[in-house]
């Protein structure tokens, strides 16, 4: 047997679909995305039930309504992971179970994109599953154990994640609340409405993208909507663009969004710049 060396030529030959995750505050326009994505190559995941604002949106949606059918819906588009057990979730038992359920899962070649909304309401059926589990049991006492329920949530929502994040040919985006909160020194910082901790603070490294859907100033100091999409912005909101075809903010249109992250790659010096800070040369600070 030969070391399984994949060449360059075979790894951009190979299907990318983008991974990424969509904040923003309430009411600024996520689910209304979808209208920017082709219907015919956009599965929905509805976790929400909050689809007026995409009312005559002619795709086609699937709607978990627990966290056991989110689990099923995850395993059955990104198929089962080899490394793991018969008895585990997302192994191969699982999978082969999902397949006699929902059929073959060739109905899924169809999709290019899949867009889950919400990733906040995926954590709160994720945790009301958890509280509900042993692990949520305190052992000694027998009453109900908080950090243990929110422990098992942490594992199984990045279990998740992971897994639809492996789904390598689909695009697969979660969208989410963007809270704004103030520190201990009263500095305004944005989260990410997830129940836990674990999620927001390990969520930005399995994504590719992390965008910020936010309302900006235009020339003219109108507001208007627009996506942030490097961590360097001067609002400072969550983002990440590991592409780096993004510019610091984008027009809010999530198509012609991938449509530039798919763009041929710029020179490596181009997407990154690895130059020293320029300093004072008076003072030595970076200016």
């Amino acid at each position: 047997m030969s070391l399984p060396i994949i060449t360059a030529d075979q790894r951009l030959a190979e299907p990318r679909g983008i991974k990424g995750c969509i904040f923003g505050k309430s009411g600024i326009g996520k689910t209304s995305l979808l209208w920017t994505l082709d219907p015919a190559e956009t599965l929905f995941m509805d976790l929400e039930a909050g689809d007026l604002a995409i009312e005559g949106w002619p795709g086609d949606t699937i709607r978990p309504r627990t966290w056991t059918e989110c689990r099923d819906f995850a395993v059955f588009i990104g198929g089962p992971n080899p490394a793991l057990r018969d008895d585990q979730v997302y192994g191969p038992a699982h999978y082969d179970a999902v397949c006699e359920e929902f059929g073959d899962p060739a109905a899924l070649d169809r999709y290019t994109t899949v867009f889950v909304d919400s990733i906040t309401v995926a954590g709160r059926l994720c945790f009301q599953w958890c509280k509900g589990q042993p692990d949520a049991v305190s052992e000694r006492t027998g009453k109900p154990d908080v950090r243990g329920a929110y422990g098992l949530h942490g594992r199984e929502m990045i279990g998740w994640l992971t897994h639809l994040q492996h789904t390598r040919a689909k695009n697969v985006w979660f969208v989410g609340i963007l809270d704004e909160r103030l520190d201990d020194f009263n500095r305004k910082v944005f989260q990410p409405q997830i129940d836990g901790s674990k999620t927001g603070l390990e969520l930005p490294g399995i994504v590719d993208e992390v965008i910020t859907m936010a309302e900006l100033k235009d020339a003219e100091d109108r507001p208007t909507r627009a996506f942030v999409c490097h961590t360097l912005n001067p609002w400072g909101f969550p983002a990440k663009d590991r592409s780096g075809r993004l510019d610091v903010s984008e027009e809010p249109h999530l198509g012609r969004l991938m449509d530039k992250i798919r763009a041929p790659a710029p020179p490596a010096p181009e997407r990154l710049s690895y130059d020293r800070p320029i300093t004072d040369a008076n003072e030595g600070a970076p200016r």
